[in-house]
C-alpha cells in the first residue's frame, strides 16, 4: 500500500491522503443517446470528462458523435474545476449519440480516520466558500439547523458530530428510486425521508456544512453492468486528512442485505455489520467507482441556460430547456429523453465491495 500524499494544508485542491491499494484499469466505452423534441432547433449536450488526480489516472482514446458529426468544445467550469466535452447539434433529426472511449486506473482508498486527530478550523480560507455555502441543492437554513440541534444538542468533537449526523440520515432515510430527487436535494431528503444516493449525500453535505465542515457531493460511474451507471458519494474536508470519502447510502443497503441473509448466523451478521460501519466511518472509496464531477449548483462550461444542480452522466438541453434526467433504476419510469450505453472491461476480476461481504474482513 502507498499513501497518496502527506497531510495537506488547508487547500480544497489538495490531493487525497488515503492509503491506496488494489488498482484496477478499466477500458471504458461510454455513450449517451439523446433525443430532442420534434423540430428542435438546437440540441446541446455536456459530457463530463473524468480527470487524472491523485486517486485515478485517465488515458484518453477519443470522442465521437453519430449520426451527425459534431466536434466537441472542451471546457472547465470555474467553481469546482469540472471538465466537459460540449456538443451542439443544429436541427437534429432523431436521436444523436455522443461517445467517449478511454482507459482509467482507479484505486481502493482507505483513510483510516482517527476521530481524535480531526481538528476544528476557526476560519476557513476563502477558497473553501463553494463547499461551505448554502446552495439550491445543499440547503443550510434555519429548518436544517433546527433538525441538527435535535440530532446533536451539544458537540462531542468535530468528527463525532459528523458521524452522528450520518447515522441519523441512515436511520431516517429509505432508499427508493421512485422517490428520488436526482438533484442531491437536502430539502427533498428532509421532506420525503427517502431518495437515492444523491438525496442521502446532499443531506449529509448540508449537515456537514452546518457543523462547519466543507463538504461536497461527488458524482461518478460504477464501471460494471447496471441500469443506471452513475453513483455519488459524500466528501468532507477533515483536517489533517483533507477530503475524506463516505458512502452512506450503499453502506445502508449493504447492512440491510446482511440483516436479511438467512444463511448468516447472528454472530456473523453482527461481525459484518460492525465491519461495514467501521469502514464507512473511517473513510473509504472503492475501486469500482471513478470520479467525474464534484459539487452542486454550478454553471457549466460553456454555460447552459440555467445552473446545473448536479451532473450525473450528461447534461442536455433543447432550445434552452433542460431535458429531464432519466433514472432507469426507477421501475415506474419508462420514458426517457436520453439514455446511456456503457461497457467496461477491467484488467482483472474485481468484486463490488458493497455486495462482496468478504471485502469487509480483508482490510487490516
Amino acid at each position: 500500500m502507498v499513501r497518496s500524499a502527506d497531510a495537506p494544508k488547508l487547500d480544497p485542491d489538495s490531493p487525497y491522503t488515503a492509503e491506496q491499494s488494489n488498482p484496477v484499469t478499466y477500458d471504458v466505452d461510454f455513450a449517451a443517446v439523446v433525443t430532442a423534441p420534434n423540430h428542435a432547433k438546437v440540441l446541446k449536450v455536456w459530457l463530463p470528462l473524468p480527470q487524472t488526480d491523485s486517486a485515478q489516472q485517465v488515458e484518453e482514446k477519443g470522442l465521437s458523435t453519430f449520426p451527425m458529426k459534431v466536434e466537441p468544445q472542451i471546457g472547465k467550469e470555474k467553481a469546482f474545476g469540472n471538465q466537459f466535452a460540449y456538443f451542439e447539434f443544429t436541427k437534429p433529426e432523431g436521436a444523436q449519440m455522443v461517445r467517449h472511449q478511454f482507459k482509467i486506473t482507479v484505486h481502493e482508498l482507505h483513510w483510516n480516520l482517527n476521530s481524535e486527530k480531526v481538528t476544528r478550523v476557526a476560519r476557513w480560507p476563502d477558497s473553501f466558500t463553494p463547499y461551505l455555502r448554502s446552495d439550491k441543492s445543499v440547503v443550510v437554513d434555519d429548518r436544517l439547523r433546527k433538525v441538527l440541534k435535535e440530532v446533536e444538542p451539544e458537540s462531542h468533537g468535530p468528527a463525532k458530530d459528523l458521524t452522528d449526523v450520518m447515522e441519523w440520515v441512515d436511520n431516517h432515510l429509505t432508499y427508493d428510486h421512485a422517490r428520488a430527487s436526482l438533484q442531491a436535494s437536502s430539502e427533498h431528503a428532509l421532506d420525503a425521508q427517502a431518495g437515492h444516493c444523491s438525496d442521502y449525500h446532499g443531506l449529509c453535505a448540508a449537515f456537514g456544512r452546518a457543523l462547519g465542515f466543507p463538504t461536497r457531493v461527488t458524482y461518478g460511474i460504477n464501471p460494471f453492468p447496471k441500469n443506471s451507471p452513475s453513483h455519488c458519494k459524500l466528501e468532507a474536508y477533515m483536517p489533517p486528512y483533507g477530503w475524506v470519502s463516505f458512502d452512506v447510502s450503499e453502506t445502508q443497503l449493504l447492512i440491510n442485505a446482511i440483516k436479511k441473509d438467512k444463511e448468516l448466523g447472528d454472530t456473523k451478521k453482527a461481525e459484518l455489520i460492525a465491519a461495514a460501519t467501521a469502514r464507512l466511518l473511517h473513510g473509504f472509496r472503492d475501486n469500482t467507482w471513478f470520479l467525474q464531477t464534484k459539487g452542486t449548483d454550478y454553471d457549466l462550461a460553456p454555460p447552459a441556460a440555467k445552473r446545473a444542480a448536479v451532473v450525473r452522466t450528461i447534461y442536455a438541453e433543447a432550445d434552452g430547456v433542460a431535458l429531464p434526467d432519466p433514472d432507469p433504476a426507477n421501475p415506474n419510469q419508462t420514458g426517457f429523453a436520453w439514455m446511456t450505453l456503457h461497457k467496461y472491461t477491467p484488467d482483472k476480476v474485481v468484486a463490488y465491495p458493497f455486495k462482496d461481504w468478504s471485502s469487509l474482513l480483508n482490510h487490516k
